[in-house]
């Protein structure tokens, strides 16, 4: 008998859902919710389609949480099969989304449909939150489910999100936190003038260079049992008309921050903020904050997520902070436990993309192992 979560992980990337298009995937997702008794509740906004699914009023609440959106495909040509027609070469799955994530959105759902079968009057309730907006802009997707979960007083106690996760094999990794991401455009000010007579100006490149130094040797923190030190990085830097006989007025740099929890954002600020005054420079700067960190520590989820771990696959997972940010940014607001459960992430974005097939029926089972240990019959 075919395996129902290969089948519908095949079901899932055929549909070209490039962000934020959901292109279908929600609506195969939600009938199927339907069918176990879940209320369907669609929270669109701005041509996003997001889903909260709720099987329950009762506490706990489990989530299950993901997205169907998929980043471009790139060179069609490139392609050793088309990525929206999802092909079985030498065990592996290939298409766009096998592995980020429509795999693991598969495994949650062929892993609730086993679990309320066998536990139809289970304890707590039981939630999907999906939306097509995490590999774009994430404005109008998961923050906006949040948002309106917030305002009703929702909260969700376990929350596992479907991002792969996974390094060499199934269950080796998972995460249990992220880093926060602190981005900042500064413009450096100077005087424009005839690069010949550089005595009539002030050249803001210049004058930027040994705060740019600093900045760069600068130690944040020291980083703590969870996090990594602070990292400062310089993205892009802009100045001058193009021409080569000009003193340019203004330099402009976007850097960015990722820190754990041994920073806050009024202490990053405060410390570039005092390296570019002890340096006299005149300057502004536009701060966005992308995303805080969140941490879950050991407790229930993470036990119930190494033992299912350690009875399906055979091997003991290590827990994570490393990497960018996820959607568990927004969700970490209105959930305390939260962990990122997935399959292995080599291939995410990459051309012929890809997940292992044998490793599908493991992560349903991991994720159905979980539920039967935190909503216990």
């Amino acid at each position: 008998m075919a395996d129902p979560t290969l089948a519908l992980a095949r079901q899932l990337i055929a549909r070209p859902s490039l962000t934020p298009d959901d292109a279908g995937c929600m609506e195969i997702i939600a009938e199927r919710l339907q069918a176990l008794g879940f209320s369907i509740e669609f929270i669109n906004r701005n041509g996003v389609t997001n889903l909260w699914a709720r099987r329950g009023t009762a506490r706990p609440l489990f989530a299950f949480a993901g997205h169907t959106d998929v980043v471009p495909t790139g060179p069609l040509e490139r392609w050793t099969a088309p990525p929206f027609a999802p092909e079985i070469r030498d065990g592996l799955l290939y298409g766009r989304g096998a592995a980020d994530m429509k795999s693991s959105l598969a495994a949650m759902l062929t892993a609730t449909e086993a679990f309320v079968a066998a536990n139809p009057q289970h304890p707590g309730s039981l939630a999907f939150l999906l939306t097509s907006d995490e590999e774009g802009d994430a404005t109008d997707g998961t923050v906006a489910v949040v948002d309106t979960l917030k305002a009703r007083g929702e909260r969700i106690d376990f929350c596992i999100i479907g991002e792969p996760t996974s390094v060499d094999t199934l269950g080796d990794m998972i995460k249990n936190g992220r880093r926060g991401s602190l981005s900042g455009r500064l413009t450096v000010k100077g005087i424009q003038c005839h690069i010949a007579y550089p005595h009539l100006g002030l050249n803001p490149i210049h004058l930027a260079a040994p705060a740019i130094a600093e900045l760069g040797d600068s130690e944040w923190d020291l980083g703590n049992e969870h996090f990594p030190p602070t990292t400062w990085q310089i993205s892009n830097i802009h100045g001058g008309t193009g021409a080569t006989n000009v003193v340019p007025g203004s330099v402009e740099i976007k850097f960015n921050f990722r820190f754990g929890t041994a920073s806050s954002v009024d202490s990053l600020q405060q410390h570039l903020t005092a390296i570019l005054d002890r340096h006299g420079l005149e300057y502004d700067i536009d701060w966005t904050l992308g995303a805080r960190p969140f941490l879950t520590g050991r407790g229930p989820l993470a036990s119930a997520a190494a033992a299912a771990i350690r009875d399906i696959c055979g091997i003991e997972t290590e827990l994570s902070t490393a990497g960018g940010t996820s959607d568990g940014r927004f969700i970490a607001e209105i959930c305390d436990q939260l962990l990122e459960i997935g399959p292995v992430n080599a291939t995410s974005h990459k051309i012929d993309e890809s997940v292992d097939i044998a490793a599908l029926p493991r992560l349903s089972a991991i994720y159905t192992r979980i539920l039967e240990e935190l909503l216990p019959a």
